[in-house]
């Protein structure tokens, strides 16, 4: 397995130079590609896009790989496996820079991810959402992309829902912040304040969190209660700095597992691998993180189908939405919970406010 070192100055210098590539040199376009069909309606068929952190060259082209592996994994996934649905991993656009606390590495983040209106005659948009968007139109596939987003002031980890015509159906910004050795979030991103959403798409209803979110039952019961088929989680899980010996794969695979068993909903993981190196100003190794990988696509009960192999990989299955759907509501999950006896979810300390 290789190792990617970087330096968080060395690395922003690369994503500014790729944002300006992208802007003269939008990816080359190719024939769209038709999708899968059932009755009329696409299937969902949803992959999930493992990527191996890739080997540092020194070169200032480094971003520019990140765009262009994971580009090109979308459109084998479509290729190879059929999907209508595409999930890449948390913050794909680069290493995992959240391991220390770096100003510098604020440059990284995107504004713009919709379209803003500056007059009647023109409109700006964000160069990687709209080329992203472009993408997912000709494929004719559903695309979440996970990115660090700036508005005004504020940054968040977010996720933007592609539709396969290509339209933005909207923000998720990740909900619930880690802070701890190696992954510093709370640093850079404030709370998500969208609230957990279900995307509409051509393929089905999409509940989307985002890699800590996938810890707590409330973000996936409360997306299951708005209607979600199908749950995805972009991930960056890997060992812990302060203790190497710590391996939280298996534990991470069976709280998800219990998440689609719960809500009888399947839940799609897409982990980076891979072992980044972050280097301190003088180009010394300050500290590094083992991504697990193991990306992974459950059933409605929780059993495993699908798991990535070690390295890039891609995973997929077919999705029966509507059988899903009548075999959650026989089973009668929902039709028997009590709302009103669950007011202690609502308290951090599990007292009960007095009446």
């Amino acid at each position: 397995m290789d190792s990617y070192s970087y330096q968080p100055e060395q690395f922003v210098k690369s994503y500014q130079t790729f944002r300006e590539n992208l802007h003269s040199s939008p990816p080359p376009s190719a024939p769209p590609t038709s999708k899968r069909y059932d009755n009329g309606k696409p299937k969902m068929i949803v992959a999930a896009v493992q990527l191996e952190t890739i080997p540092s060259s020194g070169a200032d082209e480094d971003a520019q790989e990140f765009f262009e592996r994971a580009y090109r994994a979308v459109e084998d996934a479509v290729e190879s496996h059929g999907a209508t649905l595409v999930l890449l991993q948390e913050l794909f656009l680069g290493p995992y820079f959240c391991q220390s606390q770096d100003a510098s590495l604020f440059a990284l983040a995107e504004d713009n991810i919709g379209i803003i209106e500056e007059d009647a005659e023109k409109r700006r948009q964000n160069i990687i959402i709209s080329s992203m968007q472009a993408l997912a139109k000709r494929l004719g596939i559903v695309l979440p992309i996970s990115i660090f987003e700036r508005k005004n002031n504020a940054f968040y980890n977010s996720v933007i829902m592609i539709d396969a015509d290509g339209s933005n159906l909207g923000t998720y910004r990740k909900s619930h912040i880690p802070d701890g050795t190696g992954y510093q979030e709370k640093f850079y991103f404030s709370p998500g304040d969208t609230g957990f959403k279900v995307f509409s798409t051509a393929v089905g209803k999409i509940g989307v969190g985002i890699c800590w979110d996938q810890w707590f039952p409330e973000a996936a019961r409360s997306m299951a209660l708005m209607g979600a088929d199908i749950l995805l989680y972009p991930t960056a899980i890997g060992s812990e700095p302060q203790d190497p010996t710590l391996d939280s794969s298996d534990h991470w695979h069976r709280v998800m597992q219990g998440h689609a068993a719960a809500n009888m909903i399947p839940v799609v993981a897409s982990n980076r691998f891979g072992t980044e190196i972050l280097l301190d100003k003088s180009c010394n190794v300050q500290q590094q993180i083992k991504f697990y990988g193991r990306s992974f696509i459950t059933d409605e009960t929780g059993a495993i189908v699908k798991e990535a192999k070690d390295g890039s990989d891609i995973i997929s299955s077919t999705v029966n939405v509507e059988r899903n759907r009548a075999t959650r509501a026989s089973w009668g999950l929902f039709r028997d919970r009590r709302p009103e006896l669950y007011t202690v979810l609502k308290t951090k300390d599990g007292s009960l406010a007095m009446p």
